[in-house]
C-alpha cells in the first residue's frame, strides 16, 4: 500500500511539475527614476507559474471616469501555458470579489484577505471588490511574443532609464526599454516593436502609408492618439493606452486594418476608443476598451474626411463605456452639396462574442450601449450584432436604432437604417435602464427590416413593444421577432 501512495504522489508531483515547466511568465520592470509617479498603492498584485516563485508586478494609476475622475488600477504581463494571480487589497476590508467580464466564468479564492485566481489563457478583466468599479483592479495579459527583440534578456528595473528612440526610416524599428517621446512618422514596409518596458509618451502615427505592422508589449501614456490615415494593410497589435486626454487610436479613410488585442483605459473628454472614419475591411479583435466616450464609433464624413465605411468586423471583445456608448454608428456623414453631391453608407457590419460591463448616458437622445444613429444622409445597413451580453447599464438603454438630426452635430437627418439583427443578446437588467428605442424620422427616412432573435432582458424575451422595454416609434416597418 505505501508504495502504491508513494508512486501516486510521484505521478502528482510530475504533473504539476512538468505544468509548471510548459508554463511561462514575462513580466516588465518600470523605470526606476519615475517609479512612484505612476504608482497606485491600492492593490499589491502578484503572479507565478503554477507552484513557482511569485513575481511582484507594478500597479499603475489609471484614470477613468469623466463624470467622477476617479483613480483606478492597471497590471500587465505575459504568459504562456497557465498562471496564478494574487491581489492584495490594501486599504479598507472588504467581503466579495468579482472578475469580469461574468461570461469567462473565471473562480476567486480568498484566505487570509488575498483574492486568488488561475488564468489558463491571457484574458483582459476587471477586478473588482465589493462592486467598486471606479477604483478597481484591471488586468490585461498576452501571449509571450517569442519574436519581440531582446526577448529572454531580464532587465532590472535600475537598468531602464531613459529609451533611445529609434531609427523610424528602418524596415525594423525597436523601440525599447525606457520612456520616449517626439514625433514617430512610420514609414511604409515596416515593422515596429515596442518593448513591454517602454513607455512612449507621443502617438505612432502611420499617413499615407501601406504594410506597417505595430507589435507591443508597452504602453503608451498621455499621447493624444494613435493615428492611421489614407493607409492600407495595416496590422497594430497589442499596445496599452493610458490617461490619454483624448481617444485612443483613430482611423481614417484606410483599408485593410486589422486592430488586435488593444487595451485602452480612458477617463478624458471625448476620449473615444477606435474611431473610424471613412474606412473599409477593418477587424477589431480580442480587446479591451473602458472609455468616457463612445468605446468604438464608426462614421463617415466629417471635417475634411469623406467616404463610404463598409466591411467591419468586431469579435472576442470587451467594451466599457463610463459616458455614452459601446458601439456608436453613423451620426456622421455628408448632406449632399455641390462640391459633394452624393451621400454616404455604412454597410456590412458586424459586431460578434462582446461584453459591454457598462453603459451610462444622461442625454437620452443619445442612450443606447448599442447605438445606430444615422444623420447627415447616412444610410446604414446590413449590420448584425451577435452573441452580446451587457452587464450593467446605469443609465441608458439596451439598444437605440433611430434616424438622428441633432442640430448640435448634423445638418441633415439620415436617409435610413435597413436590415439589422440583433441576435443572442442577453442583458441582466441591473441599473437603471429605460425602454429600448426604434424610430425613423418621417416617411422618406425610415427604419426598416430590423430582426430581433432572442434578445433577453433580466431574463425576459423581447417579443415586441412593452413598456420599460422597448418602444417602436413611427416611420418603422417589418420589425420582426424569434
Amino acid at each position: 500500500m505505501l508504495n502504491k501512495f508513494l508512486i501516486f504522489a510521484a505521478c502528482v508531483l510530475g504533473l504539476a511539475n512538468a505544468a509548471q515547466a510548459a508554463s511561462q511568465l514575462q513580466v516588465f520592470p518600470f523605470p526606476q527614476p519615475i517609479r512612484y509617479t505612476y504608482h497606485n498603492d491600492d492593490f499589491t498584485v502578484r503572479v507565478r507559474t503554477p507552484g513557482g516563485v511569485w513575481q511582484d508586478l507594478y500597479e499603475y494609476k489609471v484614470k477613468v471616469d469623466l463624470d467622477t475622475q476617479q483613480t483606478a488600477s492597471m497590471v500587465y504581463f505575459n504568459f504562456d501555458g497557465a498562471v496564478e494571480v494574487a491581489v492584495q487589497k490594501n486599504n479598507g476590508s472588504f467581503s466579495k470579489v468579482a472578475v469580469r467580464p461574468v461570461a469567462k466564468g473565471i473562480p476567486v479564492t480568498i484566505k487570509d484577505g488575498i483574492a486568488y485566481f488561475t488564468l489558463k489563457r491571457p484574458q483582459n478583466l476587471s477586478i473588482e471588490f465589493d462592486e467598486d468599479r471606479l477604483h478597481n483592479l484591471h488586468l490585461f495579459s498576452h501571449a509571450i511574443r517569442q519574436d519581440m527583440p531582446g526577448a529572454g534578456k531580464v532587465l532590472s528595473s535600475y537598468d531602464i532609464v531613459k529609451g533611445t528612440t529609434p531609427d523610424l526610416t528602418q524596415p525594423v524599428v525597436y523601440f525599447g526599454p525606457g520612456i520616449h517621446s517626439g514625433e514617430f512618422r512610420l514609414h511604409s514596409n515596416s515593422t515596429v516593436y515596442i518593448d513591454g518596458s517602454a513607455m512612449l509618451k507621443s502617438p505612432l502615427i502611420m499617413d499615407g502609408v501601406e504594410n506597417v505592422k505595430v507589435i507591443s508589449d508597452g504602453i503608451f501614456d498621455g499621447a493624444e492618439m494613435m493615428t492611421i490615415r489614407n493607409s492600407k494593410h495595416i496590422l497594430v497589435d497589442g499596445p496599452i493606452f493610458i490617461n490619454q486626454p483624448a481617444g485612443t487610436m483613430r482611423c481614417i479613410t484606410s483599408q485593410d486594418v486589422e486592430e488586435r488585442s488593444i487595451r485602452s483605459i480612458g477617463g478624458g473628454q471625448w476620449s473615444d476608443g477606435l474611431g473610424h472614419f471613412a474606412c473599409e475591411r477593418v477587424k477589431i479583435v480580442d480587446s479591451f476598451i473602458r472609455t468616457s466616450d463612445d468605446c468604438i464609433t464608426l462614421y463617415n464624413h466629417r471635417w475634411d474626411i469623406w467616404g463610404d465605411t463598409r466591411d467591419i468586423t468586431v469579435t472576442d471583445t470587451t467594451l466599457w463605456a463610463d459616458v455614452a456608448h459601446a458601439v456608436m454608428i453613423g451620426i456622421h456623414g455628408n448632406t449632399p452639396t455641390p462640391a459633394h453631391p452624393e451621400p454616404e453608407v455604412l454597410e456590412r457590419i458586424r459586431f460578434d462574442n462582446i461584453d459591454i460591463l457598462e453603459h451610462d448616458e444622461d442625454e437620452s437622445e443619445y442612450e443606447g450601449a448599442i447605438g445606430i444613429m444615422a444623420g447627415d444622409d447616412n444610410l446604414v445597413r446590413d449590420v448584425t450584432f451577435e452573441n452580446i451580453r451587457v452587464e450593467r447599464i446605469e443609465e441608458g438603454k439596451l439598444f437605440n436604432l433611430h434616424i438622428a438630426y441633432t442640430p448640435k452635430y448634423n445638418t441633415s437627418p439620415g436617409r435610413g437604417i435597413r436590415d439589422v439583427t440583433l441576435r443572442n443578446i442577453s442583458f441582466s437588467g441591473k441599473g437603471s435602464p429605460s425602454a429600448s428605442v426604434i424610430a425613423g424620422y418621417d416617411a422618406g427616412r425610415t427604419v426598416q427590416h430590423i430582426v430581433i432573435d432572442n434578445v433577453m432582458v433580466g431574463g425576459k424575451r423581447l417579443t415586441g413593444a412593452a413598456p420599460n422595454l422597448l418602444d417602436i416609434g413611427p416611420y418603422t416597418g417589418a420589425v420582426t421577432f424569434k
